[in-house]
């Protein structure tokens, strides 16, 4: 009975004892004997102790005797007792979390604690590792150990998360980007925009890109060189003054970045470099996401480093956290107590998404959605989420809840099986799926928002997702951890909250960049979408003209279709502006009163910045106007024709070229262009290649009446 009858528990048992009896008097003091004493021991050590003292010999008589004395007890109270020999060396705290993580079963953590390592502090140097990680994870690490061995088994057991669920369509609008519904709804946005919080999801570096910075530093074309975060903070600038124009007591719109201890320190030195692009510091809040321990076996065990035993391996939590950190920094809080209606939120590399925006906050506003996800069209098979309204099944009603949320694309085709369809099957109208395509793209209703947070203390549903070594599932390829994902904050919703969607056309809302040359090449050729430097640079451009084609300007929309690379993307007008010159559609169309006399050839470059009002104009080149604050600028009758910008392609494996321009594949060769800085304020006119001050602006005092 008990450990009597193993004589490896035996001889555990004799090191554990003989260590115990330091003193050398056959007793040990009871707070110290209960401190290393497994749970299951605890009863026996209290019920011999005498005076504060525990004797050793009754002690280790009775554990012999004990049922509850196992082989994994003895081998806690080995573990624990080198916990203890470590004590002058750790912190209160850190003692408590290591006698915690011992009973959670990370005895391995321990097992390199001896004097020598004591001595040169190693134990001291992972608790640290440690407590950092129990500190930011709701529940701490004891949590996320009992969580990762829940779903681990889930995992192995191949549980079907989605089993109890039939699939529908889900609840929300297919707009066609510029027809009357669309501008009605954008109009809708932006009159909502007043109440809008932004957040931007950037925690990654652009190692898939085969770039060594942050990708929020990228530029999203190389006509300008406008990086995305001065191009994000230029569209919330330019709502902000656009809804300003309306108010009495003006607002700002607070915008949140999240970063990762990768990208921390270089966003916040890209924003101090440039004062933050124009931006009020006080309305700007990076919130940095921490990183969680990497597990290695299916008993949730943390991973150490292979050649330092006393370095913990972390892993990225995923973009879920997100929600975490708006919760844990009082934001989400703040905002819905200050006037914020609604949160939009976007990823660090898709710079088409302020096209959709405000349609998709006026989607929101019509259907009171407390969740909206903006998505695209999406064929059957393509490798994307998809959003799909999960209703409970017969036998499972009432045991489980309707949700909406995203299906990941390796999860849709089983689970798509059970519609009458049969699977993953296109619409015979429309040619894609009935279920759009997540983007990640979201905008969710303040007041909600905070609450469901407050209520989950801001943790979105986790996943694992280990890749197996062998058939019966018991070994790891490489450490996994647990993830979260931003787009699953729906399942934490209520049936009464109203999760819907916005969706549509992909050229208007949708251009990742995210893969370096090479790995662009194969993806483009199984599913025509490199998602690279290049066609993330084309798509900017490719939006500009049709939108400029839409409001009727005689420009070619799509361009032609070239490679670039052996990467599919199109070529035509280089067409960049700033929010200041058009936030929207229909401030577009106002800057072109009589856009049929505006022509623009396949071989021009058009910039354009700041209040300018385009009459006439013939373009067959380069063409920058610039006008500077207070300056308004009215371009009339002018032709221009020049050599303009071309790219020249480079070698991409050409070190000496900056990485900006190798992950595109091409520089830009500026032959010739016309240029005008409109820099001074006033009335100013652009005709036949001239830009003249027609009208300089009075200042305060000449405006003051005699």
């Amino acid at each position: 009975m008990g450990i009597a009858q193993s004589a490896e528990a035996k001889a555990q048992v004799e090191l554990i004892f003989k260590t115990l009896d330091t003193e050398g008097n056959g007793a040990i003091d009871a707070k110290e004997a209960l401190a290393i004493a497994p749970g299951a021991w605890k009863e026996v050590v209290e019920a011999i102790a005498k005076d504060g003292k525990v004797n050793l010999a009754e002690l280790k008589e009775a554990l012999e005797k004990s049922p509850k004395s196992t082989l994994e007890a003895v081998a806690l109270a080995g573990q624990k007792l080198r916990i203890q020999g470590c004590k002058e060396i750790l912190t209160p705290e850190q003692l408590t979390l290591a006698f915690q993580l011992a009973e959670a079963g990370q005895l391995h953590l321990f097992k390199a604690w001896d004097e020598k390592a004591a001595k040169e502090h190693k134990p001291k140097d992972l608790m640290e590792a440690l407590i950092a990680c129990d500190k930011k994870y709701p529940g701490g690490l004891v949590a996320y150990i009992k969580k990762a061995k829940d779903l681990l088994a889930s995992s192995k057991a191949g549980v079907n998360p989605f089993e109890n669920y039939t699939p529908e369509v889900p609840h929300g609008k297919v707009l066609s980007f510029g027809d009357p519904s669309f501008l009605a709804l954008e109009e809708a946005g932006l009159k909502e925009m007043k109440g809008a919080a932004f957040v931007l999801v950037a925690g990654g570096l652009g190692e898939r890109l085969g770039y060594s910075g942050i990708k929020v530093a990228l530029p999203v074309e190389i006509t300008t060189m406008t990086c995305y975060l001065e191009f994000y903070i230029n569209h919330i600038l330019a709502f902000q003054e656009l809804v300003n124009k309306e108010l009495k007591d003006p607002v700002q719109l607070p915008f949140a970045i999240m970063t990762s201890g990768d990208t921390h320190d270089k966003t916040q030195k890209l924003l101090d470099d440039n004062k933050y692009f124009g931006m009020d510091k006080k309305q700007l809040t990076l919130v940095k996401q921490d990183k969680v321990p990497a597990l290695s076996d299916n008993n949730a065990s943390f991973a150490l480093d292979s050649s330092d035993k006393f370095k913990l391996l972390t892993k990225p939590h995923g973009h879920g956290d997100v929600h975490l950190l708006l919760y844990q920094s009082g934001l989400a809080t703040k905002w819905a107590e200050s006037g914020v209606t609604w949160i939009s939120f976007f990823q660090d590399t898709n710079g088409l998404v302020f096209n959709a925006l405000p349609a998709c906050l006026g989607v929101s506003k019509e259907l009171d959605l407390d969740v909206n996800s903006l998505t695209v069209p999406r064929k059957p098979g393509e490798a994307v989420g998809a959003i799909c309204k999960l209703v409970p099944t017969k036998e499972a009603k009432g045991k489980v809840k309707e949700l909406t949320v995203n299906v990941e694309y390796n999860q849709l085709d089983a689970l798509l099986k059970s519609t009458p369809v049969g699977g993953d099957a296109a619409d015979e109208k429309t040619g894609f799926s009935p279920y759009p395509g997540n983007i990640n793209v979201l905008i969710f209703k303040a007041s909600s928002y905070s609450k469901i947070l407050a209520k989950s203390h801001g943790v979105v549903p986790e996943f694992v997702n280990p890749k197996y070594a062998d058939k019966e599932k018991t070994l790891f390829k490489k450490p996994t951890r647990l993830e979260c994902m931003m787009q699953d904050y729906p399942r934490l919703c209520d049936e009464d909250k109203k999760v819907g969607f916005t969706s549509m056309q992909r050229w208007a809302c949708f251009s990742a960049v995210k893969n370096k040359i090479a790995d662009a090449k194969a993806k483009a050729a199984k599913t025509g979408f490199g998602e690279c430097g290049c066609t993330g640079e084309a798509d900017a451009y490719k939006v500009n003209r049709k939108k400029l084609e839409i409001i009727g300007v005689k420009i070619s929309g799509d361009g032609k279709q070239v490679t670039m690379k052996d990467i599919p993307c199109s070529q035509g007008a280089k067409v960049t502006y700033t929010a200041s010159f058009a936030p929207s559609l229909t401030d577009l169309k106002a800057r072109f009163p009589n856009p049929g006399a505006v022509s623009i050839s396949d071989k021009s470059s058009l910039v354009l910045e700041g209040d300018i009002t385009i009459k006439s104009l013939d373009l067959d080149g380069a063409l920058q106007v610039i006008a500077s604050p207070g300056a308004k600028v009215t371009i009339e009758e002018s032709k221009v024709q020049n050599d303009g910008h071309e790219f020249k392609e480079i070698d991409v494996s050409d070190t000496s070229i900056d990485e900006k321009f190798r992950i595109r594949g091409y520089t830009l060769d500026v032959k010739a262009e016309a240029k005008h800085v409109c820099d001074k304020a006033g009335t100013w006119v652009i005709k036949d290649g001239k830009a003249t001050l027609v009208e300089e602006a009075k200042t305060t005092d000449e405006k003051k009446p005699e």
